[in-house]
Parts: C-alpha cells; structure tokens; sequence
C-alpha cells in the first residue's frame, strides 16, 4: 500500500537525473544504445565510430554508399532519434 507521499522508482530516476543535471547525458547515452536497433545490423555493422556533443551526433560509417544513403534522410534519422528519446536531444548528425 503505497503511502500519500511515496513516488514510483521512474519518478524518483527522473527526479534524480533533474537535480544532478544528469539529464542530456542520459539522453545521449540512450540514443546512441538504439542506434543499432533504429537504423539496422546493415547500417550497424559498418558504424565504427558514434558519439555526441552539443547536441550533435557524430556516426563515422566505413561504407561510402551508406553513408550517402543516410545523408539523404538525415532529418527523418533525426526526427526517428528524437521521437525514441521523448524530447529534442539531436540538431544535427554529421557523418564522419
């Protein structure tokens, strides 16, 4: 029985990484995890290198044909980043 005080576990995480300042590198951290699972084994297995900072997110990619296909549709990366994260963590990916 919960008492009238009492908060959930996601609610005291999300409490925690606010008064820390925790936040944005929590945030990055997550979308660079999902970057395997949103973009795919094909584009995962050639990424080699994948960071952010300041907001941008840095993917170095050995396959040149890739890499164009992904500058393509480099907003809709983006926008799919964004959407997973539950707020605007990524402005720009710049492909190494």
């Amino acid at each position: 029985m919960r008492k009238p005080n009492d908060i959930t576990l996601k609610e005291a995480i999300t409490k925690m990484l606010s008064v820390y300042r925790l936040r944005g590198k929590f945030d990055e951290t997550g979308i660079v995890a999902m970057w395997p699972e949103l973009m795919g084994t094909a584009v995962a297995n050639r990424t080699t290198q994948i960071y952010v900072n300041q907001q941008k997110l840095f993917v170095r990619i050995e396959s040149s044909v890739i890499k164009n296909e992904l500058l393509m549709v480099r907003s809709g990366i983006i926008q799919k980043l964004n959407e997973r994260a539950g707020n605007e963590v990524i402005k720009e990916i710049i492909f190494l």
